[in-house]
């Protein structure tokens, strides 16, 4: 009896441990027409979205831990790359009747977990009350590439995302640089807003590009080794809630 009720308790303490962390992060809840939209930072560029009895997960990859959180009804992939496409990660929090929207370079990537719904560049769709915009996101900047001549992520490949749903509009960035699309962006309430080089932008730029759209949120993600303290300085007096959040909790 005695192996089998410390495995019982060593259960106990994971489970426990799993709802402690989740009940650390930063959740920002965010009013609309239709009730509160919660976001969830877990990791990077990995997050989870609650809204009407609803969950969807944006780019769920290692090493972020959705422990303590729910499955997914809907994951959104914006890029090819390890830190935004995991497909074990992908299928551990798929469960029945997960639904998954991505650009055509994921869905050709994806063998686990079938791709429900291609969005390339500009396209759009609706999920429940949700509605669902795919947005251009790649690189400008040729001297930050993996080589001569390339970018680390080129036009048309991966999505940005806004989705809005009653009547607040929620941009996710994705991998990019400061680009036109984003510049053009009308409207916007909350923006995730990457900045981390030479994959997409410093913090300076970011901020030179929110200063273009203007949310009325602005929170950075996808930032490993920046300091956002200079994308909040640079947005000072704007009237910009800039929100500075931890992606990268210890373990």
């Amino acid at each position: 009896m005695k192996p089998i009720v410390g495995i019982f308790a060593c259960a106990a303490m994971l489970a426990f441990a799993a709802g402690a962390r989740a009940q650390m992060r930063p959740v920002q809840s965010f009013d609309t027409s239709k009730g509160p939209v919660k976001i969830t930072p877990v990791y990077h560029a990995s997050l989870e979205i609650e809204a009407g009895g609803k969950i969807i997960i944006v780019d769920p990859a290692k090493p972020a831990s959705f422990a303590g959180l729910p499955q997914a009804d809907l994951i959104l992939v914006t890029d090819i790359h390890g830190d935004h496409l995991d497909e074990a990660l992908l299928t551990a929090e798929s469960k029945a009747g997960t639904e998954v929207i991505a650009p055509d370079a994921v869905a050709k990537m994806v063998k686990t977990v079938k791709v429900t719904k291609v969005l390339a560049n500009g396209e759009s769709t609706t999920w429940g009350d949700w509605k669902i915009e795919a947005i251009p996101m790649y690189n400008t900047t040729a001297s930050r590439g993996p080589a001569p001549g390339k970018l680390f992520h080129d036009k048309g490949r991966g999505n940005g995302y806004v989705l809005t749903y009653g009547g607040k509009r929620f941009y996710f960035s994705g991998d990019t640089e400061g680009i036109p699309e984003m510049r053009a962006l009308k409207n916007i309430d909350v923006a995730f807003i990457c900045m981390n080089l030479p994959y997409t932008m410093t913090p300076d730029e970011a901020a030179e590009a929110v200063k273009a759209f203007h949310p009325k949120v602005a929170i950075p993600y996808h930032y490993k080794g920046q300091d956002t303290a200079v994308f909040k300085k640079d947005l000072e007096g704007t009237g910009i809630d800039v929100r500075l959040l931890d992606w990268y909790p210890s373990a």
